[in-house]
């Protein structure tokens, strides 16, 4: 139990099979645990990864706060135990949540690792309110710059980095998707996720761990609904694009233009005041061009 490597075994062990070792034992890995920081970075990473892969993660994680290997290897997260969401309520608790979420999310890596940290930028934005509500405003801003730092010290390939980054930074959009949201809304969101949208739709259904009965079922099925209108405007949008066909040619009848670069921005213009919902979409030419016209754009 004394050398930092076997540590991270027991850790992995722990997650595997749900048994934690007995207190003295737990309490002898305290000593050792420091020690583990003077790992190779890659093997840090494959030692925590081979915890939150494990079946009986929670178990796992909840000893290696015990036994101080949470604290030595990631402050920020250990930083989150026993840190109040909501005044008077234990499974408000930050740590409490966090485990519960990588329990629910999928397991693949990515999601797994944004699972873990999606929440520690609510240690450093935690406001308590007069009313005795509390904020944590740009949390997920802030916990993405904080796993800069955390992903290189883990040794993380550069692409791997900006994933988990993009998932933290995030993690709360789908969950504020509601029916009301136009196309347009829709079709921006699903162009800003761009390749993400799975990993990002998989961790915010993770993230949904209210007690309330039948709140984690409504908040899911409202997470799948935003995922079928992806689906639906996407084939619509095969079949029939959102801006008419000929457009471009349209533009340069209307405006003297011959054919160029200019005509592509202009055309592109269209298309983000569409993604905007400041424009409709699937109109004619002239309603585009016009909108081109009034707005000053081809001065």
């Amino acid at each position: 139990m004394g050398s930092p490597e076997a540590l991270l075994e027991v850790a992995a062990q722990v997650a595997t099979e749900g048994t934690p070792p007995s207190p003295e034992l737990t309490l002898a890995a305290r000593a050792a645990a420091p020690l583990c920081a003077q790992l190779a970075p890659a093997r840090l990473r494959a030692g925590i990864e081979a915890v939150i892969m494990g079946k009986a993660l929670d178990i796992g994680l909840q000893w290696m706060h015990d036994a101080g290997l949470l604290a030595a290897l990631l402050p920020e997260l250990e930083a989150t135990v026993d840190f109040s969401q909501e005044a008077g309520r234990r499974h408000k608790d930050v740590w409490e949540h966090t485990k519960q979420v990588v329990r629910q999310s999928v397991p693949k890596p990515a999601v797994r690792w944004s699972a873990l940290l999606h929440d520690i930028g609510k240690v450093p934005t935690r406001v308590m309110l007069p009313d005795g509500r509390v904020t944590f405003h740009r949390h997920a801003e802030i916990g993405a710059r904080m796993w800069d730092p955390i992903g290189r010290r883990l040794g993380f390939e550069k692409a791997d980095r900006q994933k988990i980054r993009f998932l933290i930074m995030n993690h709360l959009r789908a969950n504020a998707y509601e029916p009301g949201w136009t196309d347009a809304a829709v079709r921006r969101f699903d162009h800003e996720m761009s390749e993400h949208l799975e990993d990002l739709l998989d961790l915010s259904r993770a993230d949904v761990t209210s007690r309330r009965p039948g709140r984690r079922q409504e908040a899911v099925g409202n997470i799948h609904a935003l995922k079928e209108r992806i689906l639906v405007i996407r084939e619509l949008d095969a079949r029939v694009p959102p801006l008419p066909p000929g457009l471009g040619n349209a533009i340069m009848e209307a405006f003297a233009l011959p054919p160029s670069k200019r005509v592509g921005d202009l055309r592109k213009l269209c298309e983000d005041a569409v993604e905007r919902g400041e424009l409709e979409e699937r109109r004619d030419a002239a309603y585009y061009v016009e909108y081109l016209r009034v707005s000053g754009q081809t001065a």
